[in-house]
This record gives C-alpha cells, sequence and structure tokens, in this order.
C-alpha cells in the first residue's frame, strides 16, 4: 500500500466528527427535501442565477493529469473521451500514480492567458475540473494529498491562480467535482469504482463531501457542477446538496450534483449538437456542454472538431430557447490549447467583438425557429441570428407582432434597413450579401416586447428543414421508453425506438404564399453487421448497429401524401419522396410510417422542403 493510498484511509478517522455528524441523521425521506426550501424559492434562485442567466455563454475546461496522455497509454490508442483512459486501460492506482500523477508537469500553464483567452472569446464564467473521476485533486486538498500540488511534479495550484485570474477579469469561477466517482479508492482496475449504498457512503464521507466543502471555504466557486449522481443513492446525493447550501447558499448548483430536480439548472446530455425547444416548466433555465471534438479531455488522435461556425450557431440556438452553452475545451498536458481550439476561439472572438450583444443578457426568443436562423430578445430589441443568407436580400420573418422602429445589422449599425409588414410576417431589404458566413445578426428595434406565433414558417425562396427537435412527437414519448429524442449528440440527432406503426412526427406549419417543393428525409439507419460509430457513455466508440431497418416511410403535408421505401442503411441517408405543390395558408406536416418491415423503420432527422419552379 503506498503512502498516499494510507494517507486517504487515515483521513476516514479524521473527518469522523463531519461524519458522525452525518450518519447521526435518519434515512433521507422525501419530507426531507423541505430542508431545500429557503434555497428554493423563486426569489432565492432568482438571485442565484442572475449572473448565471446573463453570462449565456462559459468555457468548460477538462484538464488534469491524463491531459499528458492525450488519449493513448503504453502504445494503445483510446476511443471515447481521454480523461476515461484510466478506466478504459484498466491502469492500477500505483501505476497511475507513478508514471501518470508524479510525473505531471503543465510548465506552459497561465491561468491568466486561459482567463483572457475565454474573455476575448464572449465567455463569462469559466467552469474547472476541480476534480475528476480519477480522483486526482488538481489543487492544494488538505483532505487528501492525492492531488496535483504534492503529488506531482507541477508542485502549484492550478485552481488558486484561474480564481486570481478570473477575480482580475471579471469572470466567475466553477467546479467541477466527481461527487459519485472516483477511481482512486479502489487498487482493482477490474472494478475501480466503489458501488453499493454503504461503500458509497463511506466514499462520500472520508473524501468527497470534505473535499467540496473545502473549495467552498478556500476557493470561493460561484458555480459546482457535480456529474454521475446515478452512482450515488438518492439521499446521499441529497445530504451532498444540503451541505453545499449552508456553506454557501449563493453557489450556483448544476442539476447533476443531485438530479435535475434538486439543481438549479438542467444540463444537457453530453456533446450536444442539437436540443429541442426546451419549453417545459423544468427546462427554463438549462445549459448544452458542447466540446470541440468528442472528447472532453485532450485527445491528440481525435480529428473531428467541428467548425467555428457550428459552435456560433449552436450559441445563438441555445440563447434563442433561454439556454447557456458552456463548450469544453481540453488543454494540452503542457498547460496550452490545441491549435485546432486556438483556431475555433479565435473566430469566436471576432465573431463575439461585434455581436456579442446579441447573446449577452438575452432571454427566450417569443418568434418560433426560423428557416434562415434563430433570434433572441433583449427588452424590446430582437436579434435575428441569419445562417442562411437570402439570394435576393429579401428576409422574410415568420409571425412576428408589433411595430419596429428601426432595423440594422450589428455591423453596420449606422445604416438603417428597410422593413416591411406583409400580413402576420415582416419583409427585411438586406444587402445581397452577407456579413458573417455563419452568422450574421440583425437587430430590431421595437415600439414594446415582440410577439411571435408558434408555426413554423415554410420560405419559398430557401430551403426549409424541419428538425425533429422542433417536432411534435406521436404518441408522447414516455420516461425511458423506446419512441423518442435521441440525445443530441453527432450521431444521434434523430429519433428512436420506430417499432410501431403509430408512431409520428408532425409540425405545424404556415405558407406566406403559394410554392413548389421536392420533398426529402434524412435519417440514420445504421447497418446491424458493419462495424460504424455510436454513442456510449464514454464517447463515440466503434461496434455494430446490432438493429435492423425497412419499410415504407409517409410524408403528409395537408391532403397530400408521398411515400417511398426505406431500403438504404448509413448515417444521414437522403431519401427524395417527390415534388409537392402547397397553397398559402396553415398546414398540418406529418412524417408516418406505411409499414415496418425492421426492428425500427429509420431514425429520422430531418424532413426538408427545397423549393423548385413549378
Amino acid at each position: 500500500m503506498d503512502p498516499l493510498f494510507r494517507r486517504a484511509c487515515r483521513i476516514f478517522f479524521l473527518s469522523t466528527a463531519l461524519a458522525v455528524g452525518m450518519r447521526a441523521e435518519a434515512p433521507v425521506a422525501p419530507a426531507a427535501i423541505d430542508e431545500f426550501a429557503e434555497y428554493e424559492t423563486a426569489a432565492a434562485k432568482d438571485a442565484r442565477l442572475g449572473w448565471w442567466r446573463e453570462a449565456r455563454f462559459g468555457m468548460f475546461i477538462h484538464w488534469g493529469v491524463y491531459s499528458s496522455l492525450a488519449g493513448e497509454w503504453k502504445g494503445r490508442r483510446v476511443e471515447g473521451y481521454s480523461e476515461h483512459i484510466q478506466r478504459i486501460c484498466k491502469i492500477r492506482r500505483v501505476d497511475y500514480l507513478e508514471e501518470v500523477v508524479k510525473p505531471f508537469n503543465p510548465i506552459a500553464f497561465d491561468a491568466d492567458s486561459w482567463v483572457r483567452t475565454a474573455k476575448e472569446a464572449g465567455m463569462g464564467y469559466l467552469v474547472i475540473t476541480a476534480m475528476h473521476h480519477d480522483g486526482v485533486a488538481m489543487y492544494d486538498s488538505k483532505i487528501d494529498d492525492y492531488n496535483v500540488v504534492k503529488a506531482s511534479r507541477f508542485g502549484r495550484d492550478p485552481l488558486r491562480e484561474l480564481k486570481a485570474a478570473c477575480d482580475r477579469e471579471g469572470l466567475k469561477l466553477g467546479f467541477y467535482y466527481s461527487q459519485a466517482t472516483d477511481w482512486s479508492l479502489a487498487d482493482d482496475p477490474r472494478y475501480p469504482e466503489p458501488n453499493g449504498p454503504e461503500r458509497r457512503l463511506a466514499c462520500v464521507e472520508r473524501k468527497a463531501l470534505p473535499q467540496i466543502l473545502e473549495l467552498i471555504a478556500n476557493y470561493q466557486p460561484a458555480l459546482l457542477w457535480g456529474d454521475t449522481p446515478h452512482l450515488n443513492p438518492p439521499g446521499l446525493n441529497e445530504r451532498i446538496l444540503r451541505a453545499v447550501r449552508k456553506a454557501d447558499p449563493n453557489v450556483i448548483v448544476n442539476g447533476r450534483l443531485a438530479g435535475a430536480r434538486h439543481g438549479d439548472y438542467l444540463t444537457t446530455a453530453d456533446r450536444p449538437a442539437e436540443f429541442g425547444l426546451m419549453r417545459a416548466p423544468d427546462e427554463r433555465d438549462w445549459e448544452a456542454i458542447p466540446t470541440t471534438n468528442e472528447s472532453y479531455g485532450y485527445h491528440a488522435f481525435d480529428k473531428s472538431h467541428k467548425a467555428p461556425a457550428h459552435f456560433i450557431r449552436l450559441l445563438a440556438k441555445a440563447a434563442a430557447r433561454g439556454g447557456n452553452l458552456l463548450m469544453n475545451f481540453g488543454p494540452r498536458g503542457d498547460g496550452t490549447f490545441a491549435p485546432e481550439d486556438q483556431d475555433i476561439l479565435q473566430t469566436l472572438a471576432s465573431w463575439w467583438r461585434i455581436n456579442g450583444q446579441s447573446i449577452h443578457g438575452t432571454e427566450r426568443t417569443p418568434l418560433s425557429p426560423q428557416s434562415w436562423g434563430e433570434s433572441t430578445l433583449k427588452k424590446n430589441c430582437l436579434y435575428l441570428h441569419v445562417f442562411q443568407w437570402p439570394a435576393d436580400g429579401r428576409l422574410l420573418v415568420g409571425g412576428l407582432a408589433g411595430d419596429i422602429r428601426r432595423a440594422s445589422l450589428l455591423a453596420a449599425p449606422a445604416e438603417p434597413i428597410a422593413v416591411k409588414r406583409i400580413g402576420p410576417d415582416v419583409e427585411l431589404s438586406l444587402p445581397l450579401r452577407a456579413v458573417e458566413a455563419a452568422d450574421s445578426v440583425v437587430l430590431l428595434e421595437c415600439a414594446q416586447a415582440p410577439q411571435g406565433e408558434t408555426a413554423l414558417l415554410v420560405q419559398t425562396t430557401m430551403p426549409n428543414v424541419l428538425s425533429v427537435f422542433t417536432a411534435e412527437l406521436r404518441p408522447a414519448p414516455l420516461p425511458k421508453g423506446a419512441w423518442r429524442l435521441g440525445k443530441g449528440t453527432s450521431l444521434t440527432s434523430h429519433v428512436q425506438g420506430w417499432s410501431r406503426s403509430d408512431c409520428e412526427v408532425l409540425w405545424q406549419a404556415r405558407l406566406a404564399q403559394a410554392g413548389t417543393f421536392e420533398v426529402s428525409v434524412f435519417y440514420d439507419a445504421p447497418d446491424a453487421k458493419s462495424a460504424s460509430q455510436v454513442d456510449t457513455v464514454g464517447g463515440k466508440m466503434t461496434t455494430t448497429g446490432g438493429l435492423t431497418y425497412g419499410g415504407e416511410v409517409r410524408v403528409s403535408l395537408g391532403e397530400q401524401v408521398l411515400a417511398a421505401p426505406v431500403a438504404t442503411t448509413g448515417l444521414d441517408v437522403q431519401l427524395t419522396l417527390g415534388r409537392v405543390a402547397l397553397g398559402a395558408g396553415p398546414i398540418e406536416i406529418k412524417v408516418s410510417a406505411g409499414k415496418i418491415t425492421g426492428q425500427e423503420l429509420m431514425r429520422l432527422k430531418s424532413l426538408r422542403l427545397v423549393p423548385v419552379a413549378p
């Protein structure tokens, strides 16, 4: 048994005073939730979340001793999250200590540079992994010597340095802490995590809760970001939350510390590329956590980085739905950002300098998603995020009610844009060329708070992409049911479980004028035998799909119906069904199954209506 492990054992007894107090409590019953009442009043929650709602954009940093491995262990390149390398490769704790923790020495780490970079990109807060699943604390913990200050060559406290840098630059600092997973507490790589209620209780008492309280007392974080709550008994997570609330009633707690029910806001699934309209009562405050490639920690061999435009548009989409984007970066083991991440950050900074006001301090838009893009709201100002620029310069804004006093591009504020009302819609006369290829922002200054409609406007001058994430699913998905929306990652931006003939995907739409359209569906149908990428808890992994797909898909546009066989497998398959002429006015658009011959019909991603000459 190495000295650090012996010390961890001693901590169990040193924390007896705290533990006795916790053990003396009766098991947490539903009535105990009332203990949170003083913190969960609407006024208390609004006060806590004020700065977070204002920020709308933050930087998530996954950085630890695993960053130096860069996704490789003794010649083996791992798939999935690089920060899971100890679990994936079943590295014994003693080997992890000697070969990963002790040599860690990020000589190029510069807290001021990190924080300035985040601020220039428009981020109002920074959340960093204070302790991830490997159990190595990234700060000078007095609770456990298994930390980078005492156990590594680095010998510095990066969280202390980041706290000082954030205070200087006016950014809020938050800490990720893995309260329910700690691979350092067992030395068997086959069973790296102590499980069972009593063992989980011991893990929390001897390390997790003391360290969380230590972070609050010594670093005053503005936000605490928990993870994997399902691995703790619910009552144990609630004990942690009660202790956090008592230690600092103002610290924001995400929905993964004690479950979404008790968090200040909802957290999406990992690596979202899509998310729904977020209109449910528990979706008022939420946060998406995309990452630049498919790993959160630095992975030298994962070159799946998305284009900067992807994140600019995802940021606008999140703000349009009243949410935040906590965008993840995995710095390298030496403390620097990878070149691909630097390019993304520089593009974000350039866009933010001109368009930041369309995100910062905004709230949920009153408009439905538009074929050309998204919109955000700030008091009487509506910001139009135009992703798809109209070829003729005429932008039709669907279902916008209220008087518009002035319109202009944020990139050219002195030059007014002509505005014309056409029934329930508004037409803007824009320049023929977009200012920003990713997202050109138009500011509409309204006489009063603008109002919108829920129907989607089908445009006759540009392609219309009707995403399943803006649709209604019938029958309504049940908790943990097969028929549901996917998680929204690059591999799960579709509906799943289409095995019943009564499953339907619907959109309520409207046309301002008649038009003729080519109709296509886009879907995923991973081949049941061929190796392909699938999503797992630890990121993308190569395996076989396991399901069969096939049947007949039907698209109903009002009274008109198009149908085609589902015969092709693969990812992002386009199936063109034909052309249809549609008249002006409201219309229900529906995708259904004529028949199902596979285990599922398909995994529908979107329906596309592309205008064509009649």
